[in-house]
């Protein structure tokens, strides 16, 4: 599975969840609960197999965080020979990603904003400029906005709603400096993801 390019909108009403985790596109499934197109509305008859669940499942995550499918599942590889619960393993990998983070701290306003901004530059690492959305923070790691991008226009915007939005509690963050520390790996229930990772480890498990 290629990274899908076209608009969140239409994905997030195709997997009836939302994708971007922004108040715009909530909007949208609020108000046309059902999938894209001319036949949209219209229900499948029958019941969908085991295998088609499990992979929209896989699908949903894949696409809410963003990954391709090879980073995926080298990320669900490596959880699953990590001690712990993979199921929670995996998803602090994908919440461990710079990108991720870069969005949970209010910086960006959805992950593929968060996406490009590293990738352009605007983003340090413990004082250090990284390019590289998979990069993995540690605890104890200080991300910030670099010092010469604190005036653009979008990031402006984003920290200042940001300031009016809940912090997840595995950050501290600073707004008045654009900065935040990852303070610790987040709990399973900390995550309010729609998702059963369970179905997923039970696709890669087949």
């Amino acid at each position: 599975m290629g990274r899908f390019r076209g608009s969140i909108t239409k994905l997030s009403r195709r997997e009836g969840i939302n994708l971007a985790e922004t108040e715009k596109v909530q909007k949208y499934l609020d108000r046309r609960p059902y999938a894209p197109g001319q036949h949209g509305q219209r229900r499948r008859s029958g019941r969908p197999s085991d295998y088609s669940v499990r992979l929209r499942e896989k699908q949903k995550l894949a696409r809410l965080y963003g990954v391709n499918e090879k980073q995926f599942r080298n990320l669900f590889e490596e959880a699953a020979n990590v001690p712990g619960v993979t199921g929670t393993v995996f998803l602090q990998l994908l919440e461990r990603r710079l990108d991720n983070v870069v969005f949970r701290m209010g910086f960006a306003s959805t992950r593929r904003q968060a996406r490009q901004f590293v990738g352009h530059g605007h983003i340090l690492v413990n004082g250090k400029r990284v390019d590289i959305p998979s990069y993995r923070v540690r605890i104890g790691d200080v991300i910030s906005v670099a010092e010469g991008s604190r005036s653009m226009g979008f990031i402006q915007e984003n920290m200042e709603a940001q300031k009016r939005r809940r912090v997840s509690p595995w950050i501290e963050l600073n707004p008045d400096t654009f900065s935040g520390t990852f303070v610790r790996l987040p709990a399973r229930e900390d995550l309010a993801l729609p998702i059963n990772e369970n179905f997923i480890i039970e696709y890669y498990s087949r």
